[in-house]
């Protein structure tokens, strides 16, 4: 009777062990382990990531960090890290954040406007992907690559268009330089190409043309007009006279692209540059910055007009005075050089 007892007790004792067993490891697997309080938080894992790497990026999230390490072996992810940017819920289990992190690796939107130098692009890009600045200016840079796509250190600008563009968090350098061209290329579809072809003008010089006209008017709905002015000036032969390509000359011969300029001297008219609109006649070499695509369609959508000369308009601040002759143009300017003067802006 007693031995009975004693199988008795051996077997509920031994179910209570294999019960507590399985809750435990059910409770590892499908109990909520996230101690932060908002929606969800983001996990950056790079590409040489280790799992120590990705376990110390965990624990200011979890609730239990070990039963989350016992669930990624048994699951054989520690053999098989991804890098990427991944979204944890609230509440989520160790089974959802494992699965997670194996094949939910979310897009980041990337963008990028005016950069006047591929240095500053490539610290822009560095703050949103996990490429770093210096491994894209050198892949920016390859002359390889160049050589290849034709572009050289003047036109290497205009291969990059402003916009905004959806990659994963752990793209490396070429990949983005490489999806940039693609985008390049997807821009100039057969419509923009014949209208430049119209105007006379590459893709390059059209994206050159168009940086002139960014740094002119940030008024979008002024652009065409702008734009037309320069392709009146152009097709008579006439010096651009672009301050902002003055501008842009002083700072690349500095190496200085912080700089601000309010005002352009005479003395800057006499920078022996080719970008220097106000000695050397056509399109600058190059973009002076990287113009927006309204600012490109622009160019190749003037409106048609016979200005030839415009002004800042200090009564509308933004805008500018256009006008058909010298004449007209310098009583324009008075009002603002007036302004100028006022405000006392001597550089």
């Amino acid at each position: 009777m007693n031995l009975k007892k004693i199988l008795w007790a051996t077997a509920i004792l031994g179910l209570v062990i294999c019960g507590f067993i399985a809750y435990q490891i059910y409770s590892a697997i499908f109990s909520p382990n996230t101690q932060f309080n908002n929606d969800e938080a983001f996990v950056y894992i790079e590409s040489d990531a280790t799992f120590s790497d990705v376990t110390t990026s965990l624990e200011p999230l979890l609730k239990n960090l070990s039963t989350f390490e016992a669930v990624a072996k048994r699951k054989g992810y520690i053999a098989n890290i991804k890098a990427g940017k991944y979204a944890l819920k609230k509440g989520m289990n160790n089974n959802e954040i494992i699965n997670t992190l194996r094949s939910a690796n979310i897009p980041v939107q990337v963008s990028f406007n005016n950069q006047e130098s591929l240095a500053l692009l490539a610290g822009r890009i560095a703050e949103q992907i996990e490429a770093d600045s210096l491994s894209l200016l050198q892949t920016f840079n390859d002359p390889s690559f160049l050589e290849e796509t034709k572009f050289d250190d003047d036109t290497k600008l205009a291969m990059y268009i402003p916009n905004t563009y959806e990659f994963f968090w752990n793209t490396d350098a070429e990949s983005f330089r490489d999806r940039m061209r693609t985008e390049y290329d997807r821009f100039w579809n057969d419509e923009r190409i014949q209208k430049a072809e119209n105007l006379g003008l590459s893709p390059n010089e059209v994206i050159s043309l168009a940086a002139v006209v960014q740094k002119e008017t940030a008024k979008v709905d002024e652009r065409p007009r702008v734009a037309g002015v320069y392709l009146n000036r152009i097709r008579r032969g006439m010096l651009l006279q672009a301050d902002p390509t003055v501008i842009y000359a002083i700072k690349k011969e500095t190496g200085n692209y912080d700089t601000i300029i309010k005002r352009v001297l005479f003395r800057d008219l006499e920078m022996d540059s080719p970008y220097n609109t106000y000695k050397y006649t056509g399109v600058p070499p190059g973009p002076i910055t990287m113009p927006d695509i309204s600012s490109i369609d622009a160019v190749l959508n003037p409106e048609k007009h016979d200005y030839l000369y415009f002004v800042a308009d200090v009564s509308n601040f933004g805008y500018h005075i256009f006008a058909k002759s010298l004449a007209q143009h310098n009583r324009n300017k008075v009002q603002y050089t007036r302004w100028l003067n006022q405000q006392k802006v001597l550089r």
